[in-house]
This record gives C-alpha cells, sequence and structure tokens, in this order.
C-alpha cells in the first residue's frame, strides 16, 4: 500500500516560525515544547494563553526531538497544513484581484522552498503549486526557513506540474516560465498584471523538458555578472517582487 503524501507542516520549529503559527491561528495546535529562558518565554505565554500544552525540555532533550539543527530552542506540534484545489486558487482574490500564483517544478531543497514561501508571501502571491512527487513539503527545515510564511500561504498540491500548467491554461491564467536560455526578458513580460503563474525550476536542472513546453511565456532574468544563472531562491525573489511592481 502506498502511503499518502501529504504537504507536512505538523511539526514547526525556530522562534519566527512558531510565533507565526501560534498568533496566526489557522491550524490546531497540540503540544509546545520548550527551553525556559527569556527567547521562549513570550511563546510559551501565547500557548498557554490559547490553551496549548507546553512542555519544558532541557536543550539536549529538545534537540533530540527536532528535525532542524537550530530549533531555536522551540517546538510546535500542530495540524499538518491542509491543501487547497487548484481550481480554488484560480479564483480572484479578495478585492477581486487576480490570482498570481508560484508554482515550483521538482525544487527538491527545503532550505530553498522555505526562502522561496517567504518571498512569495511578501510580494503577495495568491498561492503556491507543488507536485506531489519529487519535490520538497513543507519539512521543518522548510517551515523554519520560511520564517512564517507558511502560516500565511494556501498550497494546491497536485500529482503533476505539466497537467496542472495545462488546467490554469484553461482557466485563463498567464503560464510563465523562468529559463536562463529565454530570449525575452522578465521585465518585458506584459501579462505579469493579469491572472499568472511563475513557474520555477529544479536546482540546477531548471524547467523539466514537459513543463518547459507547456508554458505560455518563457523568460529569463537579465544578468550582467559573469555568472550564468541564479539561485531557483534568488530568482523567485526577483520575479516575485517584478510581479508585485507591475502590480501596484
Amino acid at each position: 500500500m502506498s502511503r499518502d503524501i501529504g504537504l507536512g507542516g505538523d511539526q514547526v520549529e525556530g522562534r519566527h516560525a512558531v510565533a507565526e503559527l501560534l498568533a496566526h491561528g489557522k491550524r490546531p495546535v497540540s503540544e509546545l515544547l520548550a527551553v525556559p529562558g527569556s527567547s521562549s518565554d513570550e511563546l510559551v505565554a501565547l500557548a498557554r494563553d490559547r490553551g496549548i500544552r507546553v512542555r519544558s525540555l532541557d536543550a539536549a532533550s529538545l534537540a533530540r526531538l527536532a528535525r532542524t539543527e537550530v530549533p531555536q530552542g522551540v517546538i510546535a506540534r500542530a495540524a499538518p497544513v491542509a491543501p487547497t484545489p487548484l481550481e480554488e486558487l484560480v479564483r480572484p482574490g479578495p478585492g477581486g484581484a487576480p490570482p498570481f500564483l508560484v508554482v515550483l517544478d521538482q525544487v527538491t531543497d527545503p532550505h530553498n522552498l522555505g526562502a522561496i514561501l517567504r518571498s512569495a508571501v511578501a510580494a503577495g502571491a495568491t498561492g503556491i503549486v507543488l507536485g506531489r512527487h519529487r519535490a520538497a513539503h513543507l519539512s521543518p527545515a522548510a517551515c523554519k526557513a520560511a520564517a512564517g510564511a507558511v502560516e500565511h500561504a494556501r498550497f494546491a498540491l497536485v500529482g503533476g506540474i505539466p497537467a496542472a500548467l495545462r488546467e490554469l491554461a484553461r482557466s485563463k491564467v498567464w503560464t510563465v516560465g523562468l529559463e536562463a536560455g529565454a530570449a525575452v526578458d522578465l521585465e518585458a513580460v506584459t501579462v505579469l498584471d493579469a491572472p499568472v503563474a511563475l513557474i520555477l525550476g529544479a536546482e540546477g536542472a531548471g524547467l523539466s523538458p514537459l513543463v518547459r513546453s507547456r508554458c505560455e511565456v518563457l523568460c529569463r532574468i537579465p544578468l550582467v555578472g559573469p555568472l550564468e544563472s541564479l539561485n531557483v531562491a534568488a530568482a523567485a525573489a526577483i520575479a516575485c517582487f517584478t510581479v508585485a511592481r507591475k502590480r501596484s
């Protein structure tokens, strides 16, 4: 029997990520594990105020339960993040704002995923699309790197990115892929203020061939220096804030 693969997010580590989890209150939190001290006292007080069980541990015991190298003295156990159907993500947002989605094609590094989520949420993205397989999900490392952005994002978990792009195109959402060798600069793309999905490829490999062929627009971030490409998280930050600027 195959294991059901969900988004994750059930263990959250690090002060910023845990603080946003508790403050936002979108997901039930069953337990807070904390090393007593000034850095976690505020989180402990907030958890107790919300009726969440708190367990005090010494630093060594907490480190054994942690799944990141530096949990910063606090771990929260919460309900996993629930996926949102893709058809909901393509609907207009608050005030009729057009959808702005970020689609990740086989991005597997959880730290890159977390950094991308932080930039996407800060730039006003309305949804994130992740593949069910061969992709990083919301592990403790990704949640910690996202520094709370997970609590403000909606995620679609799809069986395949190529099929998702076809569905987006049918829903009149422009699919714009970032490709280092593309002929068109990102700044020159004229559809960024319309319903749009930015497609970012895997670390090193970039967009997979089928995903590349399904993108309606391929564009590049022009580079001035000697390097040929950017880290996917850096490219995502530039692209997301370019979209935000075009919409402002």
